[in-house]
């Protein structure tokens, strides 16, 4: 059975190096992200600390990084 949280995210989030960091807001009109997964809200308001690409753009929870870590070959950048 299929994933409902797979959607052609291997064209862009496969091998990527991630950070395990906090949202920050960093202006008024972008308050939140949603994990590329399952789209849980990542926020300093809801999961505060997720995954991250290194350009910021592409968010995953920790329940999903757990979910997928093995099938996507991510690398857990430490900082």
């Amino acid at each position: 059975m299929a994933d409902w949280r797979l959607f052609n995210q291997e064209n862009y989030l496969k091998d990527q190096r991630l950070k395990f960091q906090s949202f920050v807001i960093e202006h008024e009109s972008w308050d939140h992200d949603h994990c590329s997964f399952c789209f849980a809200r990542i926020s300093p308001y809801d999961i505060e600390v997720a995954y991250c690409t290194e350009d910021g753009h592409h968010w995953i929870c920790p329940d999903c990084y757990e979910d997928f870590k093995d099938q996507f070959n991510w690398t857990l950048i430490k900082e």
